[in-house]
């Protein structure tokens, strides 16, 4: 099991990706922590990912409160005593137009998608680095395994016209990514960044329900069909792992073949 051991914090981790992920790793040796906002999911997942006797921990977290993130990995310690791997999954989207949106709107999803990564990493990394000093490990360019995945979206580059402050933040999100890989690079600690296109998660299979938003999600997806949350979690699983050693401040794409296409198909 090549995560034997590690421990990840994965925020938005009580359903859809964040669940998948946090399912993945711990199959894989893991302890893992989920920081969600919904406490009753939270707990909810804890308790079922527990079964077998694995380790798992719910901590309630809102991403954009510096106390929070603080708090956060203060109970990490004291559950796991380390971490190694961060996924900032935790966001939210506004549909609406843009001249029908507020500024309240604005600062809500900003300061979840965009401030609420900064926040973690900027806390998770020092503790990252702190652990290598002590251990001796400092410097060892990525060697160790420490690993940041923020999980931005097919958005930053194509979006809608209901989805401006959504598109906006991961837009940053992805240049954030690339900043801190640069700045954690000499440190030992690996950023990168995973672009989902329409995935199944329950927001999305809502809105499958609809005959014509179905049509128009899979008429702009070569592959016909929406991704899964684990094959998401499979790429995450990938950015943590030692295959991907080399590979830092990258954004991978799994949006099947939605960017690359520039004409609409019918779909049956």
């Amino acid at each position: 099991m090549q995560f034997s051991d590690k421990v990840v914090i994965i925020t938005g981790g009580a359903q859809g990706i964040g669940l998948a992920c946090a399912r993945q790793f711990l199959n894989e040796g893991a302890k893992v922590v989920i920081a969600d906002l919904d406490e009753e999911q939270g707990k909810d997942a804890a308790e079922t990912l527990k079964k077998g006797g694995r380790a798992v921990e719910y901590i309630h977290a809102d991403v954009g409160e510096r106390l929070d993130v603080h708090n956060m990995l203060a109970a990490t310690l004291d559950a796991f005593g380390e971490v190694d791997i961060l996924i900032n999954n935790a966001g939210l989207s506004v549909g609406r137009d843009f001249l029908e949106l507020e500024e309240a709107d604005f600062d809500r999803v900003i300061q979840t998608n965009l401030k609420g990564p900064f926040l973690c990493s900027q806390t998770v990394a020092r503790q990252m680095i702190q652990q290598m000093e002590d251990s001796g490990e400092a410097g060892q360019k990525g060697e160790r395994g420490y690993s940041i995945i923020n999980m931005s979206s097919v958005s930053a580059i194509a979006t809608s016209p209901d989805n401006a402050i959504f598109a906006a933040s991961k837009a940053g999100l992805n240049q954030l990514t690339r900043a801190m890989a640069l700045s954690l690079a000499p440190k030992g600690i690996r950023v990168n960044a995973i672009a989902p296109g329409n995935i199944s998660t329950n927001l999305a299979k809502e809105e499958m329900a609809s005959g014509a938003a179905r049509d128009r999600i899979l008429s702009r997806t070569p592959l016909g069909r929406i991704g899964d949350p684990d094959e998401i979690a499979s790429i995450a699983r990938f950015l943590a792992s030692p295959d991907a050693a080399y590979v830092t401040g990258q954004c991978i794409y799994a949006d099947g073949g939605r960017l690359a296409l520039n004409y609409t198909m019918a779909k049956d």
